[in-house]
């Protein structure tokens, strides 16, 4: 049985312990409001460039001279996967799961006989990749260093994206990243960055519903509006992808240190009860020792 000083030493380490979590998950509070509105206020505009670029794309995939970022190279021999995570842990299974589900995909892609080129977009996803898939890793993103994530984070690492894409140094690119639904809930999810995903649509109609229920006449032409926005869709949505990540973490941190913190206090709990028991013990054996010797007297 551990002594009365190791019990006192044992609640004050889990009291501290649990204030730091207690005031990681009152951080994590604070910045998970401002990380879901831009998370949020990003959707619709990643949304409308998806279904821009598909009633753009009906028009000229056909056409002899079509971006490659539109139609691709023509096969899928080599594939960059780009696994978005956080700098930071303390977030729960929040990494995990990205990593889980780029995991799978990758395992499935390698038994295809494809050739994976992996990216690496936080510290934490490099370290849980390098374990298992340390040789595809091609490069790593470090945002640490960055408080607020902005439009200007996701620029260069798309530029780099497409100049590999540029170089031929890979077919297909695949996006990981963890879409924020709630404090409790983030979904890991797979996304297509280059070739630009093109739904299949039948006819004029479905193109309209997939622009909002209106044909539109572009000028200076398709080719050329696609020639601009194929590239900027790329930082669009890994920027959609770093907003989600940051929701999502947040969320997942929050969660996680108030699971923490009342995991906590439930041990303080038992090992308080424990001490008084053992304080209890330790002065009936000393009152029974001094009653023993003054009957001896």
């Amino acid at each position: 049985m551990p002594s009365l000083k190791d019990l006192k030493i044992r609640i004050n380490s889990v009291k501290s312990t649990q204030k730091i979590t207690k005031a990681k998950k009152m951080v994590a509070a604070s910045k998970l409001r401002r990380a879901q509105e831009a998370a949020e206020a990003a959707r619709p505009y990643a949304e409308k460039m998806e279904k821009v670029l598909t009633g753009l794309g009906q028009a000229v995939a056909d056409q002899p001279g079509a971006s490659p970022l539109l139609v691709g190279t023509g096969k899928d021999d080599v594939e960059l996967v780009v696994v978005g995570s956080s700098e930071r842990g303390l977030c729960g299974a929040f990494n995990a799961n990205i990593v889980k589900a780029a995991k799978a995909h990758i395992n499935e892609r390698l038994n295809a006989g494809k050739t994976i080129k992996i990216l690496c977009v936080g510290k934490k996803g490099h370290t849980l990749l390098k374990r298992d898939f340390g040789e595809y890793i091609i490069d790593l993103k470090d945002l640490s260093s960055v408080k607020k994530i902005g439009f200007a984070n996701a620029q260069p690492i798309a530029a780099d994206i497409l100049a590999m894409y540029e170089r031929g140094e890979f077919d297909v690119a695949t996006l990981f990243y963890s879409k924020f639904q709630s404090a409790l809930v983030q979904i890991p999810t797979k996304q297509q960055l280059i070739p630009a995903p093109m739904p299949e649509v039948a006819n004029d109609e479905e193109v309209a519903d997939e622009l909002g229920g209106a044909i539109y006449d572009y000028e200076p032409g398709e080719a050329e509006i696609l020639e601009d926005l194929l590239p900027r869709n790329v930082a669009v949505q890994i920027y959609r992808g770093l907003l989600e990540n940051a929701a999502s973490e947040q969320g997942a941190s929050m969660t996680a240190m108030d699971n923490a913190t009342r995991n906590a206090g439930e041990l303080i709990d038992k090992l308080t009860l424990v001490y008084n028991r053992t304080r209890q013990a330790v002065i009936t054996s000393e009152l029974i020792e001094i009653i023993s010797g003054a009957e001896a007297l």
